[in-house]
């Protein structure tokens, strides 16, 4: 009748369909609050044991450090990674990524200080050089391979550079070189940023010095062109950053991404690479327009090499 009010009745599957819905909602800013309110700063510290020195050889530590990103704002992480310098390592590698502001190049000084009295060895990425810009977050899962050209404001990567060269740090950029630890003598490779496509490893290949108590590869991204080079002119431990981890994994599964052609099972920690040993760190930030992480802890990684068993 008009005017007469009639109850509506919704089928029972709607009423589920909107109570699961609006708890998917839920669970994903919770998760979303997790990944941004507290793993993102939950910072750890890693530990590998890697079978790569000669027989009967003493154990060596290095401390690997790579993507922090750094804001000028971020003394919880610059604290942090001051405090890694009472792990007393024999050496350090940083696989850049370090800055993402034109301010952050004294706070990265700052948050190095203690380590730069260690021997040390860098490569930069491509955050050293310039700044992040905003971008859809989805392009990351899709998107492997980085324009050849940047548009992006330049950062004061000269400063950073000098700053570690000063303290005796070797700039592995397109560069060979060895230092001396511990009474030993490393031989090093390493490559500017793959990412970028700047690497350019046909200036430094050539077979690693095999006389050298241990022989090490360095690049910020892990493409497979630069590691199956290294493992062709004999470095035995490969070192990178830039994946993130993946940054938002699966539980359970892992990363859904590297951001480079590097396979998901190898985004972070130690594998094989043939006949060598590579480690990827998950590094310690992110960009400033996504500052998350889901399931991958932000983290440093001290490897103590040693004789196989």
């Amino acid at each position: 009748m008009p005017g007469v009010w009639q109850p509506v009745t919704v089928h029972p599957l709607l009423k589920v369909t909107a109570t699961a819905l609006a708890g998917t909602a839920v669970a994903g800013a919770a998760c979303l609050a997790y990944a941004a309110g507290y793993e993102v700063r939950a910072y750890r510290l890693r530990r590998f044991d890697i079978p790569v020195l000669a027989p009967g050889s003493r154990p060596l530590r290095l401390l690997h450090l790579s993507d922090l990103h750094l804001m000028p704002d971020q003394n919880d992480k610059v604290e942090w990674v001051r405090g890694l310098a009472a792990l007393e390592p024999d050496l350090v590698v940083s696989t850049g990524d370090n800055i993402s502001h034109p301010e952050s190049v004294p706070v990265a000084i700052h948050a190095y200080e203690p380590l730069l009295a260690l021997p040390g060895v860098f490569v930069f990425g491509s955050n050293d050089y310039f700044a992040p810009v905003r971008r859809n977050p989805l392009r990351y899962l899709t998107q492997k391979d980085a324009p050849r050209s940047h548009t992006a404001p330049r950062l004061p990567t000269e400063d950073l550079r000098r700053a570690f060269v000063a303290a005796g740090w070797l700039d592995l950029t397109n560069a060979r070189g060895e230092i001396r630890v511990d009474d030993r003598r490393l031989a090093f490779v390493g490559v500017d940023d793959p990412h970028l496509g700047w690497d350019r490893y046909e200036d430094v290949a050539g077979p690693a010095d095999r006389s050298a108590d241990l022989t090490i590869g360095v690049t910020h991204a892990p493409y497979r062109r630069v590691l199956d080079a290294m493992v062709a002119d004999g470095y035995r431990l490969l070192l990178a950053g830039h994946t993130h981890g993946g940054q938002v994994c699966v539980p359970g599964w892992g990363a859904l991404v590297t951001n480079c052609d590097l396979d998901t099972r190898r985004a972070k920690g130690v594998s094989r690479w043939g006949p060598s040993w590579l480690h990827v760190s998950a590094g310690l930030g992110t960009s400033p327009f996504t500052p998350f992480r889901f399931a991958c802890y932000p983290e440093a990684s001290l490897l103590t090499l040693r004789a196989p068993d």
